[in-house]
């Protein structure tokens, strides 16, 4: 079968919080070092697929003023973590950042473990398999496979999707204790929409009833109307908090009926494998 094209991944997505919603004040933690905090949250701000951004809108997504700004893309350059683009007077990424992502991925023994796993199950379904971390209020994907002849989306490592309407943020939620699920659903709320904040909690609730009826955490058209996905979270070791295992497809492509009759206790087993080779297994 001749491979298709891919469904491009939706241009809107959301934006990274900022430090203050994420992160505790250094007026109430004595050990937290606010001038770090918001160096590393200028890195941050650089999304999935954005080659440069400029002062103001790095001071835009941090919160900051753009004097601030000004002086913390100075120093980060001139230590290599971000380099300054002449022509358009923007500033990118630079190398000293992959050493330290590079070096994040090599000691992951579960991201090479489910590699395999997680493309049997791509070829099998024809859709998108991904493992993803969380980080702040969204989850980042830490390795996406896709079936080889199917209509699927365009998302790659590095790619961050919503913590709380994505089935991947689903299973991380109801995988980590009720205190650490509620302070993140606070930031949640605090960056949400009035009138989308019902919604948010009623998904994350059903979450919880899903986990322990279907051994899964579904979204059929919440993280984006025309994607269906289901995802179980996975314990990697390591000292390492939760992850999760995420399957997906346009809508159109994969009905939920197909995700939870057949791709569900195959995702399932493939968590459990997983866990079992890690170590990790209840």
């Amino acid at each position: 079968m001749n491979k298709l094209r891919k469904v491009q991944r939706p241009k809107r997505a959301q934006p990274p919080p900022t430090a203050a919603a994420v992160k505790p004040s250094g007026k109430t933690d004595r050990h937290f070092v606010t001038a770090l905090a918001r160096g590393l949250e200028v890195l941050a701000c650089f999304r999935h697929g954005e080659r440069v951004l400029g002062n103001q809108e790095l001071a835009r997504r941090c919160g900051l003023a753009k004097s601030t700004i000004s002086r913390l893309t100075y120093t980060l350059t001139k230590l290599g973590y971000l380099i300054y683009v002449q022509d358009s007077a923007k500033y990118g990424l630079g190398t000293a950042t992959l050493s330290l992502g590079s070096a994040m991925l090599s000691r992951l023994q579960i991201r090479k473990l489910a590699h395999p796993l997680m493309q049997q199950l791509a070829e099998f379904g024809q859709c998108m398999v991904s493992l993803g971390s969380r980080d702040r209020l969204s989850m980042i994907y830490i390795d996406a496979v896709r079936g080889s002849s199917a209509v699927t989306l365009s998302m790659d490592s590095g790619t961050r999707i919503q913590i709380a309407t994505s089935a991947m943020g689903r299973a991380y939620l109801t995988a980590v204790t009720e205190q650490e699920r509620n302070d993140i659903m606070e930031g949640v709320r605090e960056l949400a929409e009035v009138d989308r904040w019902p919604d948010l909690q009623r998904g994350v609730a059903k979450a919880l009833l899903d986990v322990r009826e279907l051994g899964v955490c579904c979204s059929f058209g919440e993280w984006q109307k025309d994607v269906n996905a289901i995802a179980v979270s996975v314990r990697p070791g390591d000292g390492l908090p939760p992850m999760a295992i995420n399957c997906g497809a346009p809508a159109y492509m994969v009905s939920k009926e197909f995700l939870l009759e057949q791709v569900r206790p195959r995702l399932i087993a493939l968590v459990s494998e997983l866990e079992t080779s890690l170590g990790t297994a209840a």
